[in-house]
C-alpha cells in the first residue's frame, strides 16, 4: 500500500532498532494505551514484530516515509457481534511529525480495512489532549461520534476519550 512517499508494509526484524528508538519516547507513549511499554526496548520491538508476523489477516503495519520506518498503524479487528468492526491505532515517531504522514497512513489503512478485511466500521478512541490525531481522523472522513467523559486514566490523570468512526459506505 503506497501513497506518494508513504508506504504501509509488514514489519520486519530488521526494523527492530528503529522501532525501539522511535517508540521509546514519552511524548508518544503519553497518547498510547498503557499495555505498550515505556521505556520501550529492542526486546519489546522484537516481541511486537514477531506478534505482527503471526497475524492472519495482517492487522499491524510499519509506516515508511522515504524508505525509513517512521511509525506503526494497526486495525484491531473486534470479536463476536462486533466482528465487522475494527479499532484503528497509530503513532508517528517525533522526528517525522508535521509531514502529513499519519493522515496518508490512516487513508491507506482505512481503504485496506474496508476492501481487504471486509469491515463495515472502523473507529478510534482519542485522548482529549491529542488534537493532532483528531484532525488526522477528520481529514480522512471520520466523524466524531461521542465524548466519553472521564473514561481514561493516563499518567495519573483522568481524561475524556473522543470517539471517531467511519463506515464503509462513507468511502463510496
Amino acid at each position: 500500500m503506497e501513497n506518494q512517499k508513504i508506504e504501509i508494509r509488514t514489519l520486519k526484524l530488521s526494523d527492530k532498532l528503529q522501532l525501539a528508538k522511535l517508540a521509546n519516547n514519552k511524548d508518544i507513549w503519553n497518547n498510547l494505551r498503557d499495555y505498550i511499554p515505556h521505556p520501550y526496548s529492542e526486546n519489546d520491538a522484537e516481541t511486537f514484530i514477531n506478534f505482527t508476523q503471526e497475524q492472519n489477516p495482517q492487522q499491524s503495519f510499519a509506516i515508511e516515509f522515504k524508505n525509513q520506518l517512521c511509525g506503526v498503524i494497526s486495525l484491531i479487528i473486534q470479536n463476536d457481534v462486533y466482528r465487522k468492526n475494527a479499532e484503528i491505532g497509530y503513532w508517528i515517531g517525533q522526528p517525522y511529525w508535521g509531514n502529513g504522514i499519519a493522515t496518508k497512513a490512516v487513508k491507506l489503512i482505512t481503504l485496506y480495512g474496508f476492501k481487504e478485511l471486509d469491515l463495515t466500521r472502523i473507529y478510534a478512541g482519542v485522548f482529549e489532549n491529542n488534537i493532532a490525531s483528531m484532525r488526522i481522523l477528520e481529514k480522512n472522513g471520520y466523524t466524531k461520534e461521542a465524548v466519553f467523559q472521564k473514561a481514561i486514566i493516563k499518567n495519573g490523570k483522568t481524561l475524556d476519550e473522543h470517539r471517531y468512526f467511519i463506515l464503509t459506505e462513507d468511502q463510496e
